[in-house]
């Protein structure tokens, strides 16, 4: 079914051609918020009056002839971004009134571009769980089942574009958080290259916003299409000119190939940690046969793929020992050493040394070596985002107590993070796309990863499934 909610391609059409006004747009989109969000919850801080300011000076700037790449497009902020004049909290009650008077650098980038922000999206506590829900704004439900969760911790930002609150929003990922609430909630995504964009300004509350090298974290684009996740890609890529100085335009090579047909790919549907659910699986197979369809070479399997497993131990001791490297750790329960599942790796990462660190961050660039070999016979691996859709949901106080239901059978919360884990790990790009819908009629999603520094091959790919399976469709 045809969306009937505009990309942000679209609505530049629009505006290029004098048929609708940037305030025209902005007015729309507050309607829809002040109509639909109080079961969604989706925006947890409004700014409409500076929206509606940035609209007008949007107008007049184009009736001067400017044309800038987002001048007049509402988007959305995940609460995280530090934006003057609004609140940063991560959903942490103590921060409720540290009100930062700077601009993250991708905020500020964003409104160069001309955007027009109209507030931020809600996040979890911490921004440390796979669904968005906090004491201080409450619970972003998904828009195609107000019982299930909308992801995490990006969740605000993709229900708000799944319901038409803004055209565009940018998100952060360490653990899947682009791509998981993309996956929920039937958006796209872009989790780019490690160090692609500058992040500065999104940081912990009452922090100083700083260009420090992020572990694992980045931040990236979000939208309703393949071809709007690399339109504000390009606005927000390129390193903190603190750094580097004015030279901050970073130019990414071209997609390696334009056709369908050119493109050779690993499609991975199986996880030797954890199964992958029958809805999820699904997809993967509707993309790969999508791909056969369209000429490309397809493998299920490679020698040169970097072992799963190990990557996602990897993955999760970076993950937890950097999560807690500021926590006491001494009264951790430390588990039995015969004890190999992912929740015994979580918990000896708590106690991580720097010596364990170092070593841990050696096999990563192993890996990433492997991964450099890969991509010399393949152009993107296609595979899982998590093993099911969105699921109800589960606030239990404790996380590790939560569990993950995977066709009727439970299997610990988190070890469902290995696939985002996958791409996270390396610091490879990894694009969000939908891939149809589960027999209960919720977005099921796969993710595209890519060579590093390469992001513009899996938004290629992106934009070209797009054409063959669909893409967004409004939640009904």
């Amino acid at each position: 079914m045809p969306s009937n909610l505009p990309a942000a391609a679209e609505l530049l059409t629009a505006l290029r051609a004098g048929d609708v006004t940037s305030l025209e747009l902005t007015d729309e989109a507050i309607a829809r918020i002040e109509r639909d969000d109080e079961v969604l919850n989706a925006i947890c801080v409004t700014d409409f009056d500076r929206a509606r300011t940035a609209a007008r000076e949007a107008d007049q700037a184009r009736a001067r002839g400017e044309d800038r790449p987002l001048l007049g497009i509402p988007v959305t902020v995940k609460e995280s971004y530090n934006i003057a004049g609004l609140p940063t909290t991560w959903g942490v009650p103590r921060y409720r009134d540290f009100v930062p008077t700077e601009d993250a650098v991708p905020v500020s980038r964003l409104k160069a571009a001309g955007a027009v922000v109209l507030g931020k999206t809600n996040v979890p506590l911490g921004l440390q769980d796979i669904q968005t829900f906090n004491e201080l704004y409450g619970t972003t439900t998904n828009p195609w089942d107000h019982t299930r969760t909308s992801g995490g911790s990006s969740g605000g930002s993709a229900a708000a574009l799944a319901a038409g609150f803004g055209a565009l929003s940018i998100g952060s990922d360490l653990a899947g958080s682009l791509r998981t609430p993309a996956h929920f909630c039937g958006i796209y995504a872009h989790k780019p290259t490690l160090g692609l964009v500058a992040h500065r300004g999104m940081a912990f509350p009452a922090s100083p916003a700083l260009p420090a090298d992020l572990d694992l974290a980045v931040v990236g684009p979000m939208a309703r299409t393949a071809r709007d996740l690399t339109l504000l890609l390009d606005v927000m890529a390129g390193p903190d000119p603190l750094t580097f100085g004015k030279a901050y335009h970073l130019a990414l090579p071209p997609a390696r190939h334009e056709r369908l047909s050119e493109f050779r790919v690993l499609v991975l549907d199986e996880h030797p940690l954890i199964p992958t659910g029958a809805a999820v699986r699904a997809g993967v197979h509707r993309v790969a046969a999508a791909l056969t369809d369209g000429g490309a070479r397809v493998e299920r399997r490679s020698a040169l793929l970097p072992d799963l497993a190990e990557s996602a131990t990897l993955y999760m001791q970076l993950l937890i020992s950097g999560a807690v490297a500021r926590f006491p750790v001494e009264s951790l329960k430390r588990p039995d050493e015969d004890d190999q599942s992912l929740d015994a790796v979580r918990l000896r990462a708590m106690a991580f040394s720097h010596h364990d660190w170092l070593e841990a961050d050696n096999r990563r660039e192993l890996h990433r070596h492997g991964w450099r070999q890969l991509f010399t016979e393949f152009d993107a691996v296609v595979c899982p985002i998590t093993p099911t859709p969105a699921f109800p949901h589960d606030h239990h106080p404790n996380p590790m107590e939560r569990r993950i239901d995977i066709d009727d059978v439970d299997y610990p919360y988190f070890d469902q993070l290995v696939w985002a884990g996958l791409a996270t790990m390396p610091g490879l790009p990894a694009t969000a796309i939908p891939a149809g819908r589960s027999p209960e009629g919720l977005p099921v999603g796969v993710q595209l990863i890519g060579p590093m520094f390469e992001d513009r091959t899996p938004l290629r790919l992106a934009e070209l499934l797009e054409q063959r399976i669909g893409g967004f469709e409004t939640p009904r």
